[in-house]
């Protein structure tokens, strides 16, 4: 039988409580308020604090309200940065903690999730995030043809932001994999 995520032992084990005071403290601010706990990935990244504590205020801009592109749009591009990267863990808790208010459809799920799944099913908003990812994924670039058709919807600032934002989830993709953290029982699977 193949390994798979949920199977493998991590490299890295998540810290497990009761956290050192300075810990316990940075854990707290990485954790979302409505999380069901401490995030095994963020458990992971405070074995370097100094490390996790300077991911703070990038994740919250990307993640957070004053964000320039919209919740949808933020998740299309981390759902298929992760499912393009094989990231079961953080795929999975996005999915779970905002593909509903994202409004996104079983259909979404199973083409987003999919790295060859069948684009035409997605709307073609939707499609052109995708093919932002998908070519940086395997070009580090973006074509001339899709470069124009995305600088048609969104500005050069949203740009900016959404190709750091697939690049974000690229780095988070790797240390969950590479460390191999465990899934959460809650969040969902592919």
């Amino acid at each position: 039988m193949a390994e798979t995520a949920a199977n493998r032992a991590p490299r890295i084990p998540p810290l497990e409580a009761p956290y050192p005071e300075p810990i316990g403290d940075l854990l707290t601010r990485m954790t979302p308020p409505q999380a069901p706990e401490v995030l095994a990935l963020f458990r992971v990244m405070a074995v370097n604090p100094a490390l996790a504590e300077r991911t703070l205020d990038l994740g919250r801009y990307l993640l957070g309200r004053k964000a320039a592109i919209s919740l949808r749009e933020r998740e299309i591009v981390i759902l298929r940065v992760c499912a393009r990267c094989g990231a079961e863990y953080e795929w999975g808790v996005h999915w779970t903690g905002f593909a509903d208010a994202a409004g996104f459809s079983e259909t979404d799920r199973r083409v987003m999730a999919s790295p060859d799944g069948d684009l035409s099913l997605l709307a073609a908003r939707d499609r052109l995030l995708v093919s932002m990812v998908d070519q940086l994924h395997d070009t580090s670039d973006v074509d001339d043809a899709l470069w124009e058709a995305l600088n048609a919807h969104w500005s050069h600032a949203q740009l900016v932001e959404l190709m750091m934002l697939a690049g974000w989830y690229h780095s988070v993709s790797y240390v969950c994999n590479a460390a191999r953290v465990p899934l959460e029982k809650w969040a969902a699977r592919w």
